[in-house]
């Protein structure tokens, strides 16, 4: 039986790949949960159609994901944060507190597209991997200072 999957599948494909399966399986668990439609010319047509709009969608994402990754590039995040004896942080500044300040200073960024490995626990200047979506990735500079 061949079916258009609707949404990614795993171990059997990705959302608009058309795949051949058996009757039961496709009958029985991929089409009553919409995971799957039969692959008809109308379908078919449809999938067309569908690609297309897609793919004109992931080409703004993308756009706009590499314009913010350009405006990242050349700016610089400061964080002022309490500092202890050995310029230690009272607790540390993590992914969701980067992402409040560049929310603050006037870039969406959500934070679990701060790729941050461990908080940070000490002063200094930090390179942030973000990833921005679309393939887009960019580097942030971070500098944790004292309040």
């Amino acid at each position: 039986m061949k079916l258009i999957l609707r949404e990614d599948v795993a171990n059997l494909g990705k959302s608009g790949d058309v795949v051949t399966v058996k009757d039961g399986y496709g009958r029985n668990f991929l089409i009553p949960r919409k995971l799957a439609v039969a692959a008809t010319r109308k379908h078919l047509g449809q999938l067309d159609h569908e690609k297309r709009l897609i793919g004109d969608l992931q080409k703004k994402k993308r756009g706009t994901a590499e314009s913010l990754a350009s405006s990242l590039g050349q700016y610089s995040c400061t964080i002022p944060c309490q500092v202890g004896e050995q310029d230690r942080l009272f607790g540390a500044v993590t992914a969701r507190d980067i992402a409040d300040q560049l929310r603050r200073d006037g870039f969406e960024i959500d934070r679990h597209q701060v790729l941050l490995e461990e908080p940070l626990k000490q002063l200094g200047v930090f390179n942030v991997p973000l990833k921005l979506g679309e393939g887009v990735e960019s580097t942030l500079k971070v500098w944790l200072v004292q309040k």
